[in-house]
């Protein structure tokens, strides 16, 4: 399995500080959260040092802005904000060679059938613009499953799974997201996976505990090839790789 990191546990530190540690605690990948200080439009417009990422051996996902954004929206304007910071987005990853980039599937803010069906739509057509422009330059986009409310969209795997096949898109698998549903094993199922979110909690609550202190099934982690660890706090990153590697490795000497 190859391992990595959010950028969400060093936030605020510059990305040349994320890559070396990446590089010096043994992750093969990272995913740079694109909030704040990361945001798309700025590391563009001010950022020309992306030869930095030239100088070590990781592999960079990103992850587009959400906060305030929303594929879904009945507001037609945050729609079209939505679709310009995804490509965007997708655009630093063009510069920076990145693998892939993931977002969120939108969400609804009035809890009835008939505006989370017309959200939907909207939703489906914001991302799949996004994925053909990402197509186009040769990175996976990616929709990531969330957890199990009723506002969210992609909040089950067939949901899921109807989001990627309609957008044409790739899908990006939190444990903690789908460890909320009554069916986790159904997410690793999906075709299409580009990579996992790694992280845990207590069956309920999408509280991005330390991998082995929730409710997860840490067999499901032998299906995983890519792994990001999404934490906020780095040594809780630090004790879920430990706890990855003994895993895996237990597993592997008893297969």
């Amino acid at each position: 399995m190859k391992l990595g990191f959010s950028t969400l546990a060093l936030f605020m530190s510059s990305l040349e500080n994320c890559l070396e540690t990446a590089s010096k605690d043994d992750f093969q990948l990272m995913e740079i959260l694109c909030e704040g200080p990361y945001w798309p439009r700025n590391v563009l417009a001010y950022n020309n040092n992306f030869e930095v990422f030239d100088s070590y051996d990781i592999d960079v996902y990103l992850h587009s802005p959400t906060i305030d954004l929303n594929p879904g929206s009945l507001n037609p304007g945050i729609r079209e904000e939505t679709l310009k910071q995804l490509k965007e987005t997708i655009n630093f990853a063009d510069e920076i060679n990145s693998k892939a980039v993931t977002t969120h599937p939108g969400l609804i803010h009035r809890l009835d059938e008939r505006v989370r069906n017309f959200a939907m739509e909207h939703a489906i057509n914001v991302l799949t613009e996004a994925t053909n422009y990402s197509e186009e330059r040769g990175i996976k986009f990616s929709i990531e499953n969330m957890p199990n409310k009723y506002a969210y969209f992609c909040n089950t795997a067939n949901e899921h799974k109807y989001f990627v096949e309609k957008c044409g898109s790739y899908a990006t698998i939190d444990t903690g997201h789908a460890n909320t549903s009554k069916d986790v094993e159904s997410f690793f199922k999906l075709k299409n996976i580009a990579y996992f979110h790694l992280n845990d909690n207590n069956g309920e609550k999408d509280q991005h505990l330390t991998l082995g202190e929730g409710t997860l099934d840490l067999n499901l982690l032998n299906r995983v090839n890519n792994g990001i660890i999404e934490l906020n706090d780095y040594q809780n990153i630090l004790k879920s790789r430990d706890l990855i590697r003994d895993y895996t490795n237990k597993q592997q000497n008893l297969g």
